[in-house]
């Protein structure tokens, strides 16, 4: 483990860079969103790079390319939705009450704010890295099971993401929320399926038979996006902006659909 360290911290250094450009960007625009598609192409090009990182001077191994495939392209997808999202819509809600709250301390508190992203991201990055470095030779049905569980996350998020620009697009869909398709499951599909993927780093970095025992810290980034995500600026935003702005529509649906964990919907 002491090995990896040094990996892992350049890794954070590159994510404070990266959020620090999307401070200047965020600044210029107007556009507190472009900050999400920031951090999604840094995690991504982070966990890329301490993915294929040699540490004695060796080619990568199976794993190494699979799990820097896997979370490049994570990050390239989530990161251009994001982006596209950015560029054609008005203020990220969350961040338009942000800027509301914070007010002329805004720009301030906000270069704070993405410096924490910065931080989540490093700690993030552990459980890839982890993943990644497993000391062991191979690819074995433990790797293919985390692939799976990962790609059937990407698919599902990418399906919940059409799935609500698709409604929005709709103009008969104005002033209502979407509670079709997996929006019907969960209130927050994407959230969900987001989470779900990194279930995959800890599989990958588990051995079961004790010679790797760092590999089960990789549980640490499920663990903190899930509370990232239930907890501090994913749910608990967005739900108080659906309230606030449709309040009505918003209670029926919250009384029908799960918040997180999808389930059929209550009639």
């Amino acid at each position: 483990m002491i090995r990896l360290l040094p990996l892992w911290g350049a890794a954070a250094l590159f994510l404070v860079l990266v959020m620090s450009a999307a401070w200047v960007v965020q600044r210029r625009t107007g556009q507190g969103g472009w900050a999400d598609a920031f951090w999604s192409f840094g995690l991504g090009a982070a966990g890329t790079g301490v993915s294929l990182a040699s540490l004695d001077g060796a080619h990568p191994s199976p794993r190494q390319w699979l799990v820097a495939a896997l979370v490049g392209l994570w990050g390239l997808r989530l990161g251009l939705h994001i982006a596209a999202r950015a560029a054609g819509d008005g203020e990220d809600p969350r961040y338009a009450r942000l800027r509301e709250d914070w007010g002329a301390s805004f720009q301030l508190r906000m270069f704070g704010f993405l410096l924490l992203q910065a931080a989540a991201g490093a700690v993030l990055t552990l459980s890839i890295l982890l993943a990644a470095h497993k000391p062991s030779q191979g690819l074995g049905l433990q790797d293919g099971l985390a692939t799976a569980i990962f790609l059937a996350a990407l698919l599902g998020e990418a399906t919940a993401d059409r799935q609500l620009t698709a409604f929005k697009r709709d103009a008969a869909n104005r002033g209502r929320i979407c509670d079709t398709g997996l929006w019907a499951w969960s209130r927050h599909p994407n959230y969900f399926f987001e989470w779900l993927g990194w279930c995959a780093w800890p599989m990958f970095a588990a051995d079961f038979s004790g010679g790797f025992p760092w590999g089960w810290a990789a549980l640490s980034g499920p663990a903190y996006m899930y509370w990232l995500l239930t907890r501090a600026s994913g749910v608990p935003l967005l739900e108080a902006h659906m309230m606030r702005s449709r309040p009505a529509a918003f209670v029926g649906y919250a009384r029908r659909t799960s918040v997180f964990f999808p389930r059929p919907p209550r009639r």
